[in-house]
C-alpha cells in the first residue's frame, strides 16, 4: 500500500530466537545430563546476591549497584574495544560495587559464559548472570560457570515459562532477578512469585529509555520484593531519588563501559551519593 509505514523490528525477539538456537546448538554438544553434573560440583550459596542488594548483609550504606562488564549493546554498538572482562570486574569490586553483572549473550552483546567463568575466578562478589534465558539448559550453564543469580525477562518468556524457569532456578540455589517494563509485565512477575524485581527503563522492542517507567512501577511494587531499577541512569540525583522512592539497587552498565576507566567512574559515583544529603545537588553526569 503507498505510503504505509512499516513497522519497526522486535529486536527482543529477534535475540530471543537467536538465544533458542544457540542452546539447542550447545545442548548438542554437551547434553543436559552431563551439564548438569557439572553444576552440582559447583557450591552456590542461596540467597547471597540477593542479601548483597537488598542491605540485608550489613556492609554498604550508599545505594547499592550491580555493576555491569558489557562489551557491546544493540543501541550503540561497541562501548570498549579493549574489553576484558576480568579487569573491568576487579576495578568494580575495589570501587564498592555490591554485585557485578555479567553479560554473556554472544550474537548482539559480544557476550560468552567464559567471560562469566573468568570473572568468578578473580573476584568474591555475587554474580548476576545478564543475557536471555529461554530454557532450563541455561541455569545450568549459569550455575556450572559460577553465578549467583540469574536474569529472567517477562517480555522474553510466558508466563508459565517463567514460573518454571524461576522455580527451577531456585532449586539450583541461583537468585533471579525478574525484569519488567510496564504494569502489565509486573503483575506477571508477581504472579510467578518473583522476590527481586527489576524495572528496565529501556523498552527491549524499541530500546527506548525513559526512567519514568521506574518512578510509575514503584507504585505497584510489593512491599517485601527487592527492586531494581535498571538502564539510562546516569546521575547521583538519579539514585538518591529512586532510593527515596524504595528502590534498594541499581544495575548500571554502559555508562561505566564508556569510560577510561570503568572502576573509577563507579567510586565517583558512589562517592557523590555518600557525601550528598540533598539529591538537588548531584546532577553532575557520572
Amino acid at each position: 500500500m503507498s505510503g504505509a509505514q512499516t513497522a519497526p523490528p522486535d529486536l527482543l525477539a529477534t535475540i530471543v530466537a537467536a538465544a533458542r538456537r544457540m542452546v539447542e546448538m550447545r545442548e548438542q554438544r554437551e547434553p543436559l545430563s552431563a551439564l548438569a553434573r557439572r553444576a552440582e560440583r559447583r557450591a552456590v550459596v542461596a540467597g547471597r546476591f540477593r542479601a548483597a542488594i537488598s542491605g540485608r548483609d550489613g556492609l554498604q550504606t550508599v545505594p547499592r549497584v550491580i555493576a555491569e562488564c558489557k562489551r557491546r549493546s544493540p543501541s550503540r554498538g561497541v562501548l570498549r574495544a579493549d574489553y576484558d572482562p576480568v579487569a573491568i570486574a576487579r576495578s568494580y569490586e575495589r570501587a564498592g560495587a555490591a554485585a557485578i553483572s555479567v553479560l554473556t549473550e554472544p550474537t548482539f552483546f559480544d557476550g560468552a559464559l567464559e567471560h562469566l567463568q573468568a570473572v568468578r575466578e578473580a573476584v568474591a562478589l555475587p554474580l548476576l548472570r545478564k543475557d536471555f534465558l529461554v530454557s532450563e539448559y541455561q541455569l545450568f550453564e549459569a550455575a556450572a560457570a559460577g553465578a549467583d543469580a540469574v536474569l529472567l525477562i517477562v517480555a522474553a518468556l510466558d508466563p508459565a515459562g517463567l514460573a518454571r524457569l524461576r522455580d527451577r532456578a531456585v532449586t539450583l540455589g541461583l537468585d533471579v532477578l525478574v525484569e519488567v517494563h510496564d504494569g502489565g509485565e509486573l503483575s506477571i512477575a508477581i504472579d510467578a512469585g518473583a522476590r527481586i524485581i527489576g524495572v528496565n527503563n529501556r523498552n527491549l522492542r524499541t530500546l527506548a529509555v525513559d526512567i519514568g517507567a521506574s518512578d510509575l512501577l514503584m507504585a505497584r511494587m510489593p512491599r517485601d520484593v527487592v527492586a531494581v531499577s535498571e538502564s539510562g541512569l546516569r546521575t547521583a540525583g538519579d539514585l538518591l531519588r529512586l532510593r527515596q522512592l524504595g528502590y534498594h539497587a541499581f544495575l548500571i552498565g554502559e555508562r561505566f563501559m564508556t569510560t577510561e576507566d570503568p572502576g573509577a567512574e563507579l567510586r565517583r559515583l558512589l562517592e557523590g551519593c555518600g557525601n550528598t544529603k540533598d539529591t538537588k545537588d548531584t546532577k553532575a553526569q557520572i
